[in-house]
């Protein structure tokens, strides 16, 4: 379901309209009338620097040169070990994998193989030549080390890599077995068991992944789990239960799912141009790194194109003339060696006093520049501090408050291969995920109670979503706030981590135009400022007209400046960016008209996000993803999202990958939980009546009919005392959702429910009859309050009756 346009421009020409509720994020339309377009600019000069937009400044986070090269054997060591395994001391290697129909002469093409396979293995975040901490888990070797280790590692890096190869198909175990010697079956079982179950493989939204039958589920029925958030890695962890036999619900705020991930459709109200359209990322925008991205994988499912985005970015001084080529590229060296100097500094730190010394990377780069006498002239502090800000856009936040110890900490695992835009927006991958999953919209979770009888996730609806396990994806932001309450609260590790994380925020300045009168042959363009505490803002350009269906230039507020940019009127906003753009091409003779619709962001004052990403604050680091990640209840709740990815923090990616990892975790809970014996032979497990909720009480309700079912007050037997009542509200789609409300009614008006025929007519009886309000669980107020604990109290005295009555 799409959220409804409430930005779309006025009739009239040259107005703004701003939202009175803006939806994700979103501030403002503006609306106007443009000259015809004049010739193109000029193409990019070849001899402007090139930039790569990576996340950090240090390109080869896995360098080569630790990667083992698997050439073929000698000609002894291959007759001696032809049947078991090949080697290549030192280190020795596995030969597991043969190719049929292939002379003995194809060893040399075997070899490279095997290198090709294990690039492709690394690139999808497998470790070299060890296993990952997830297979050390899962047992999938008797025995870790040695040639077992070797050959599994070989034959996972062919599974993955067939796979890959072409991922529309879906990938059985019996064609990952072909290319493997008998001896090693059971390597392929226990390689292609991890695989699927984690998500490495036959995963996305490919016809045959879709229509592939389900796992069998870890228990009948099969378990089933409330998702909260229906953002990317909500949405990937859904897909992944389901087709581990999962019964899945997902509970969002919103009323259109992605999250922070949010396409729009900008058009123009303008007679002149009736046709001119474009679909704009607000949100999440750019995959950055394609190499064993799962983004890139769902594309090439959905045939969709991928747009490299050019590294060519030329940058203008704020009178808009272009900043001499030579001082450019002296100048960004110069950042870099600023940034190695900090990174040496922390080195030396850290061997000395440790990592829990921690200072703000923002202010050691200052220390350092002016001790180095960095950037002396005007000119040179300005193209420093556009480099600034281009590192607090990675971050999402301001290098005073970056961790200068951890703020890369995520550096080594960075996907390689280009950074890429898809044509008509992300939300493409956002809606083939959400197809035919059940997401109830406009639901704002309140609270999650959990405990050893399963999860109850309370809405601001009053309504009340039941299952064995719930799994939250809400962003970081969120989490601080504290609006969701946890019942019983969460950890103190957990929430310190919550707390020492950060959450930070960019902005956009979206422009439709006319036409497009910048350079057609660039995707970005940098624009300097002089106030150093304004460097963010509107410091880069990124020109969408190649993958949004029309002229589409957006600018980006990064930093301080995307803060206070929340705090401006959005007019003002868009009139100081046509402000840059036109001092940096009236000079040229190419003039800028009035953009036919504009949307500027809000993501700080967004009540869904209340931020951009995360990143690593001052005395916080990589362990507190790992922190966030953990489950708790006992395998109950669990939690996702790119914060909750210490390897892939603050992407897309990021987000699905946990997605796929906490549904794997899940399932493996559910297996422990269904494989555990009931205790003392009893077919239900007995616990404290005290960590009951209602949900809980009313497993045993004294009387029911219809959707009504009644638990009367243990206290008195009088016709006058009330009883607790629960009405369902809305039809039962399956036994993992349900809608309660409750109200307090007493036993006598009780009987004559029942004796209605019909919910209708027992809910008017309520409501004119009786005078009975139905409310949600808050609602039920100090009466109720006091039914519930005398309740939980007769349950218990009656398990110590019971516990004493079987000699417990």
């Amino acid at each position: 379901m799409e959220e409804p346009d409430s930005t779309s421009p006025p009739s009239s020409p040259a107005t703004t309209s701003a939202a009175t509720s803006p939806p994700d994020g979103v501030d403002i339309s503006i609306s106007a009338s443009a000259p015809p377009p004049p010739p193109p600019a000029p193409s990019a000069d070849p001899t402007l620097p090139r930039r790569k937009r990576r996340k950090k400044q240090f390109p080869g986070m896995i360098p080569l040169a630790r990667l083992r090269i698997l050439r073929n054997p000698s000609s002894s060591d291959k007759h001696q070990h032809q049947q078991t395994l090949l080697y290549d001391p030192p280190p020795p290697r596995s030969a597991a994998i043969r190719r049929r129909g292939r002379p003995p002469s194809s060893a040399l093409r075997l070899s490279r193989d095997l290198d090709i396979e294990a690039l492709i293995a690394i690139a999808a975040g497998f470790p070299i030549d060890t296993l990952t901490e997830e297979e050390i888990d899962c047992s999938v070797i008797p025995t870790l080390g040695g040639t077992s280790q070797r050959n599994y590692i070989a034959v996972r890096n062919h599974i993955i890599s067939r796979w890959r190869s072409d991922p529309s198909v879906w990938l059985t175990e019996a064609q990952a077995l072909e290319s493997i010697r008998a001896e090693h079956h059971w390597l392929v079982s226990a390689a292609y068991s991890f695989l699927l179950r984690h998500g490495y493989i036959n995963f996305g939204v490919a016809p045959a992944v879709l229509s592939a039958p389900p796992r069998q589920s870890p228990s009948l029925p099969a378990p089933a789990v409330i998702i909260i958030g229906a953002g990317l890695a909500g949405l990937s962890a859904a897909r992944h239960l389901l087709s581990l036999g999962f019964r899945v619900a997902i509970v969002e705020g919103r009323r259109r799912p992605g999250g922070r991930v949010y396409t729009k459709k900008m058009c123009s109200s303008s007679a002149e141009h009736p046709s001119v359209t474009a679909a704009v990322d607000l949100g999440g925008s750019v995959l950055t790194g394609i190499n064993g991205n799962p983004l890139g994988v769902l594309a090439r499912q959905m045939g969709l194109p991928l747009h490299k985005v050019r590294d060519v970015c030329p940058l203008y001084l704020p009178d808009g003339c272009p900043v001499d080529s030579d001082v450019d590229a002296r100048m960004e060296a110069t950042f870099n060696q600023l940034l190695d100097k900090v990174c040496r500094l922390r080195q030396t730190v850290c061997d000395e006093l440790g990592a829990a010394v921690d200072a703000s990377l923002g202010k050691s780069l200052e220390v350092f520049r002016k001790a180095h006498e960095i950037a002396t002239s005007s000119e040179e502090r300005m193209l420093l501090n556009w480099h600034l800000a281009n590192l607090e856009y990675a971050n999402a936040a301001l290098l005073s408050d970056l961790s200068m110890v951890f703020w890369d900490q995520d550096d080594p695992y960075e996907m390689g291969g280009d950074h890429c835009f898809i044509p008509g927006g992300n939300s493409r991958f956002v809606h083939a995920l959400a197809e035919n999953i059940p997401i109830f919209y406009g639901r704002t979770v309140t609270r999650v109670h959990y405990g050893c009888d399963g999860v109850l996730v309370c809405t601001n609806t009053g309504q009340a979503f039941r299952g064995d396990m719930a799994l939250c994806t809400v962003p970081l932001g969120v989490l601080k706030t504290g609006r969701i309450q946890f019942k019983p609260e969460l950890p103190v590790r957990k929430q310190e981590a919550i707390k020492k994380l950060g959450f930070g925020l960019l902005n956009k300045v979206a422009m439709l135009f006319p036409y497009n009168f910048w350079d057609g042959g660039i995707d970005t363009f940098g624009h300097l400022t002089e106030n150093s505490n304004q460097r963010g803002e509107f410091f880069l350009f990124y020109s969408y007209t190649s993958v949004a269906g029309g002229p589409l230039l957006i600018a980006l507020v990064a930093g301080e400046s995307a803060v206070e940019f929340e705090k401006t009127p959005p007019m003002e906003s868009v009139k100081k960016v046509l402000e840059v753009l036109r001092k940096i091409f009236t000079p040229k003779g190419v003039q800028v008209p009035e953009p036919l619709e504009a949307i500027c962001t809000r993501w700080g004052t967004d009540r869904f996000t209340h931020g951009s990403y995360s990143y690593v604050s001052i005395g916080a680091s990589g362990d507190d993803y790992d922190i966030l990640a953990e489950s708790v209840g006992d395998g109950r709740l669990f939690f996702a999202g790119e914060a909750t990815n210490r390897r892939y923090p603050a992407t897309m990616h990021g987000a699905i990958l946990s997605g796929f990892r906490e549904a794997a975790n899940i399932e493996k809970a559910a297996r422990k939980r269904a494989q555990k014996p009931p205790e003392n032979g009893n077919d239900v497990e007995m616990v404290d009546a005290s960590e009951y909720d209602l949900d809980d009480l009313f497993r045993v309700a004294d009387t029911s009919f219809g959707g009504f079912s009644v638990i009367y007050d243990p206290a008195s037997p009088n016709e006058s005392s009330n009883s607790l009542v629960r009405v369902q509200i809305g039809k039962r789609e399956s036994d993992a959702k349900f809608g309660f409300l409750y109200g307090l009614v007493s036993r006598k008006n009780v009987m004559e429910l029942a004796m209605i025929d019909g919910d209708d007519q027992r809910l008017h009886a309520l409501d004119q009859d009786f005078g009975t309000n139905l409310v949600d669980r808050s609602g039920l107020g100090t009466d109720g309050e006091d039914l519930i604990a005398r309740i939980k109290e007769a349950r218990r005295a009656n398990n110590r009756n019971k516990e004493a009555a079987n000699g417990i």
